[in-house]
């Protein structure tokens, strides 16, 4: 039996697809295989020996501490993608609000509950205080072509958008996704300055923390507005102040408030919806599940966060070895020697490396002895073995 621990509340969509008579799941399980989690800060926590799995119901991972993982062996998922509809509608909500001052608006009607029949006509009166551009026939600039920012580029064209995009480490299978209308901008700094709205979808990094300064506003179109649904630390809040008071940047509208920001007229603050949705939720619960079961049965891995992509097709009758390894040279001949020591036959294998980490999966055609597996753990260099029936 595998045992599950669920640190936040998971769509029931995701936790059906557990075979309860394969799989214990709980809160409260002592020595859990694996952990599903949301937002659960894991930093600081004393992760029991037993857990071989962390998969996140999500894209960000900052809540759990990946280089420890790494260096226990212990595989992170996320699940990119399966919330990028529901961001991407927040999105195209924020360019509206940034542009029609719609909540502004609603919030001034509000007041006039009191007004009784004045209020047609006083709402007549002040429209015009409310007026804003339409999002048509303007450039968006996405920075960030993953599975959210290349959805809002390509809803944004849909909508009459002239959309340029910006992103170094676009995937081969995120171009595919892309409207061949979506142009590419030579380098950041072009984008800024060719864009009405600029919407942000990039990683946090170290590279990337700060990313929208005072140098990069500079370039910016006078009355520019900035969309972040991505992290609160791309952007500079002080360079974004000293924007607001110059007119170079309009409206800042972002999926992070903090105290600071909300001192803003400009700000439109939006309280973290971006994945708040039922269909999200379940989207990200299935997909973490699903490859939690792939990981735990048969050692597959795919998204990953800090091991590289390995699957290897399941065959009938063979039995399987999942052997974690540091990325030395060597490896994989000091682990077929041993098992060819041991007489045991590789029927098929696969090996994969990411950075300071090596990954295995070997078929083989019959059972293999403790004293092999025993064998292959006293490795220098060798993190983990796991023996799947």
């Amino acid at each position: 039996m595998l045992t599950i621990q669920t640190l936040n509340k998971i769509s029931v969509e995701g936790l059906n697809l557990f075979p309860r008579d394969q799989y214990e799941i709980a809160t409260e399980i002592p020595s859990p295989d694996a952990i599903l989690l949301r937002s659960q800060n894991l930093h600081g926590v004393d992760l029991p020996e037993s857990v071989k799995a962390i998969a996140r119901a999500g894209a960000g991972v900052n809540n759990i501490p990946i280089d420890l993982c790494s260096e226990r062996g212990i595989v992170v998922f996320n699940t990119p993608g399966a919330n990028a509809n529901s961001v991407k509608e927040l999105v195209l909500a924020g360019l509206l609000l940034s542009s029609r001052r719609i909540s502004e608006g609603i919030s001034w009607v509000r007041t006039l509950k009191d007004e009784g029949e004045r209020v047609p006509v006083l709402v007549e009166g002040e429209k015009k205080a409310f007026a804003g551009p339409e999002i048509a026939g303007k450039t968006l600039g996405v920075i960030g072509l993953g599975a959210i920012g290349a959805s809002v580029a390509n809803t944004a064209r849909a909508l009459g958008m002239d959309v340029i995009g910006h992103d170094p480490f676009i995937t081969v299978e995120g171009a595919w996704e892309l409207s061949s209308d979506v142009r590419r901008a030579v380098n950041l700094t072009a984008l800024i300055a060719e864009s009405d709205y600029i919407t942000l979808h990039t990683p946090l990094t170290d590279d990337t923390r700060g990313l929208i300064d005072d140098r990069l506003i500079s370039h910016m179109k006078p009355g520019a507005r900035i969309l972040n649904f991505a992290r609160k630390e791309l952007v500079d809040h002080e360079a974004l102040f000293r924007a607001f008071a110059s007119g170079q940047v309009a409206a800042y509208v972002t999926d992070f408030p903090t105290a600071d920001l909300l001192a803003y007229d400009q700000v439109i603050p939006v309280p973290h919806l971006g994945a708040s949705t039922p269909e999200a939720e379940a989207n990200c619960a299935v997909m973490a599940v699903r490859q939690l079961r792939a990981f735990l049965e048969d050692g597959n891995i795919v998204n990953s966060v800090n091991f590289p992509t390995c699957q290897l097709p399941r065959s009938a009758g063979r039995r399987r070895l999942v052997i974690t390894n540091r990325n030395i040279p060597k490896m994989v001949g000091r682990i077929t020697t041993i098992l060819a020591d041991g007489g045991v036959n590789i029927a098929d294998m696969i090996n994969k490396g990411r950075g300071e980490l090596a990954y295995n999966i070997i078929d083989l055609d019959s059972a293999i002895d403790a004293s092999v597996i025993s064998r292959l753990e006293a490795v220098e260099g060798v993190i983990n073995v796991r023996y799947l029936n």
